[in-house]
């Protein structure tokens, strides 16, 4: 759910100058800055973005930049020739001298440079700047669409190797039993003064291999990948469904690690631990 989107667009004498960035989520956290100017449509933004964006943290900030001309205070002319007059007609009727620099004095009077106007925001103003939130908004949903592709290469692999360590377990299932077999068989050997029943001692074997079978974890496990795959498929919003997916490979996975009860078997099991963790820590980046 990472992603950058800027826009940068003129209007009369300003830029306006759109960002948004978004981080990982379960909920869409939506932060704002907006130009003093805009705020009066904070809602019709939180829409916007809440529509593009659907899921993560998100800051967005919208501002002005002005031309130097325009940012300058308007210096109140008509003002400045009343204070003008009425120091000379003080300093003729009171003998006080006139100033030796007019402009610093008069530009130093209370409200020459006091700017009173108050911006409106237009129709026209507001046509270009919502267009420029809608531009930032194509960037990121862009940068987050090219950081999905490259997950889903990366999530297709990693399902692929988990699905070859699967494979695997057979190569080693019935040296296992066999192995298992014969401990027992030699354990009771070594106990030469022990009676026991041999047909009970196959029955109590079976039981006990039984037990440890992982057949069925096996095939879950091996439908819980062709059902990531699929997922991973669908239309945006199946972040949430492929971490309980995860969670599912992650719980058959570990019961066959439990049962396996075999060296080898127990190695392939952690790889395939290893795969899937690598796997649940990016899938937080998925929608």
């Amino acid at each position: 759910m990472t992603g950058y989107g800027k826009a940068v667009v003129p209007f009369a004498d300003k830029k306006i100058n759109v960002e948004v960035k978004s981080l990982n989520s379960k909920n869409l956290d939506l932060s704002t800055r907006i130009a003093p100017l805009y705020r009066e449509k904070e809602m019709e933004i939180r829409q916007l973005i809440a529509t593009a964006v659907i899921r993560g943290k998100v800051d967005f900030s919208i501002w002005i930049e002005k031309e130097a001309t325009a940012d300058a205070t308007p210096i109140n002319g008509a003002l400045v020739e009343n204070y003008y007059r009425q120091i000379k007609d003080i300093a003729a009727k009171s003998g006080i001298p006139e100033p030796q620099d007019w402009f610093y004095t008069l530009l130093r009077m209370p409200d020459v440079t006091t700017k009173t106007e108050v911006e409106q925001l237009s129709d026209e103003e507001w046509a270009v700047a919502k267009g420029a939130v809608i531009q930032a908004l194509d960037q990121l949903t862009a940068f987050r669409r090219q950081e999905g592709e490259a997950l889903q290469v990366k999530f297709t692999e990693k399902v692929d190797n988990i699905a070859a360590l699967l494979a695997q377990l057979a190569d080693y299932e019935q040296a296992r039993i066999d192995k298992i077999r014969a401990r027992i068989v030699e354990g009771l050997k070594s106990l030469p003064e022990v009676e026991y029943d041999k047909n009970r001692l196959e029955q109590e074997m079976i039981y006990y291999i039984e037990k440890l079978d992982i057949s069925e974890e096996k095939q879950r496990l091996a439908n819980h990948l062709t059902y990531f795959r699929k997922t991973m498929a669908e239309d945006h919003g199946q972040g949430k469904k492929l971490g309980f997916i995860a969670q599912e490979m992650g719980r058959e996975i570990n019961t066959t690690g439990s049962k396996s009860n075999h060296a080898e078997m127990q190695n392939i099991v952690v790889r395939m631990k290893d795969e899937l963790e690598q796997i649940k820590e990016q899938v937080l980046n998925v929608l």
